[in-house]
């Protein structure tokens, strides 16, 4: 049998062993300078004013929530077709997610169902640039500049994805979650950033990260409530190696996308990942496609698995989890649309170095598996 083809696999080399032991060489393992140049240059590369790296994605988003005040009582609204923790970020500080129904062409919130959903509760809005296509912001900023409402963009999966206005996603001046995980764009192993809605968030931000400790580091006081949320200093050593080869691993991964649509184009009942449209680009962060309506996906999953070749439903609404479904009254059927997709959605092997040997691979297998 082939050698098994895995679901991801992080793209590592020498850059990043050099830049790793620089970090064990220096002594200095945590908050140190190679932490501040991959915050610096990621803020530069975005185009941001700052940028806060932290331990995870989801730390970033928490972080995003407190920094613009969502609490008790109050609603974001967001999507039921996401990771679970763009919810799970507004609990942690006692707020709700106002879930509406999504596009079920980019599979991102619809700003009209949006709309609809906003009431008198609702502060903010938290919109997730879903497997790195980026949701449609020019329109979600005029209904937060409608109802006085604050943004957090969830860019978890969408790092070198571009706007409808042709901004870099996450460079709007919005709150933005980046992450870092081994599957992402980028890796720091576990990792995160946010960007700042501004200077003065910056540094509440950088304190609340490392234990509410003073600003000056250099004594023990902790002037407020903080979280162990930092990015270690062999992290950003990934992080700066990564990020100096964004554009090869983004154009790789393009790549390997160009080579699945080439190869499932036109097979039928399979609906690929939408198109780039106008200005808007996507970055590849899976390819994750929708089975026909009447393949059965744990049949095809399993079929895959026998042939190694990994595959993953990917993902489930939020709002049909069990805790969601206990605290909320979520029965199923609240949000058709997006419950649709989800139903269907099946992500395939998808990594930079992926061959076309491999591509070919996984799609005569997955045809196999469906009858075609």
């Amino acid at each position: 049998m082939d050698e098994p083809i895995p679901l991801a696999r992080p793209e590592l080399g020498e850059r990043e062993e050099e830049l790793v032991l620089e970090a064990l060489r220096s002594g200095r393992l945590s908050l140190g300078p190679l932490l501040e140049r991959f915050e610096r240059e990621f803020a530069q590369r975005l185009g941001a004013s700052d940028a806060v790296a932290v331990s995870s994605g989801t730390a970033a988003l928490h972080l995003g929530v407190r920094a613009l005040g969502w609490g008790e009582g109050e609603r974001v609204l967001t999507t039921p077709l996401s990771f679970v923790a763009s919810a799970n970020c507004l609990l942690y500080e006692g707020a709700e997610p106002l879930f509406c129904d999504i596009d079920p062409v980019t599979l991102n919130i619809d700003p009209g169902a949006g709309a609809a959903a906003v009431d008198e509760r609702t502060v903010g809005i938290l919109p997730v640039h879903l497997f790195g296509f980026p949701a449609d912001m020019p329109a979600l900023e005029r209904l937060a500049g409608e109802r006085s409402l604050s943004v957090l963009e969830d860019a978890c999966q969408a790092l070198g994805a571009v706007d409808a206005e042709a901004c870099s996603v996450g460079s709007r001046g919005n709150a933005a979650a980046f992450a870092f995980y081994a599957n992402k764009q980028i890796t720091t192993g576990e990792g995160g950033l946010l960007v700042p809605p501004g200077p003065e968030a910056a540094a509440r931000l950088r304190s609340e990260r490392n234990q509410g400790r003073n600003e000056d580091m250099e004594v023990m006081g902790h002037e407020r409530l903080g979280f162990n949320y930092r990015l270690s200093e062999l992290g950003a050593a990934l992080g700066v190696a990564q990020l100096e080869r964004l554009d090869d691993l983004l154009a790789a991964r393009a790549r390997v996308a160009s080579s699945y649509r080439e190869r499932l184009g036109g097979v039928e009942g399979i609906v690929l990942p939408c198109e780039n449209r106008g200005a808007e680009r996507r970055s590849w962060f899976v390819f994750a496609l929708q089975l026909p309506e009447d393949a059965e996906r744990e049949e095809v999953i399993g079929a895959l698995a026998e042939r190694g070749v990994a595959a993953k439903a990917y993902l489930p609404c939020i709002h049909t989890q069990p805790l969601y479904r206990d605290r909320f009254g979520f029965v199923g059927g609240e949000f058709p649309i997006a419950e649709a997709a989800a139903a269907r959605l099946l992500a395939l092997p998808f990594f930079p170095s992926m061959s076309e040997q491999q591509v070919d691979r996984v799609c005569t297998e997955l045809l196999a598996a469906l009858g075609r």
